[in-house]
């Protein structure tokens, strides 16, 4: 990721530090699954948006945990304080964007694909100074 960032144009490398770029890389990735998952359980299986946002939701911040642990930030703290910060942040963030600002888009007529991903803007910049300050943060 430092060489990526170092090679970019118009001075990004400068605002753009690896660690932003490999959570965006990552959480990309999990985003995508977490909206596979929400269109296979609400659309697929017909559950409740409330129930299918939920599963999606656990699925794809237990893969984000462990991929910008291991890949991202490459922490060697000890997994149980980390997980139990981890565990409070996304249970804010779940209560604040996921069910407040997302299910409550849904709730009011928007698209349940569309209010995802709005909800999304916000948590990705939530999760990222979580995460970068709150629950890998350096010693």
């Amino acid at each position: 990721m430092a060489a990526v960032v170092g090679g970019l144009p118009f001075g990004l490398a400068e605002v753009i530090t690896p660690t932003v770029l490999g959570f965006a890389i990552i959480n990309g990735f999990t985003f995508a699954v977490d909206i596979t998952s929400l269109v296979a359980l609400r659309s697929g299986l017909g559950w409740p948006v409330p129930l299918a946002i939920t599963l999606a939701y656990v699925t794809a911040f237990g893969l984000s945990y462990a991929l910008n642990r291991a890949l991202n930030f490459l922490s060697h703290g000890a997994v149980g304080p980390q997980l139990a910060v981890y565990v409070a942040v996304v249970v804010v963030n779940y209560l604040v964007w996921i069910m407040c600002l997302g299910a409550g888009l849904a709730a009011v007529g928007i698209d349940y694909r569309v209010s995802r991903l709005v909800a999304g803007c916000g948590e990705a910049i939530y999760m990222y100074v979580a995460m970068r300050w709150l629950v890998f943060r350096d010693p």
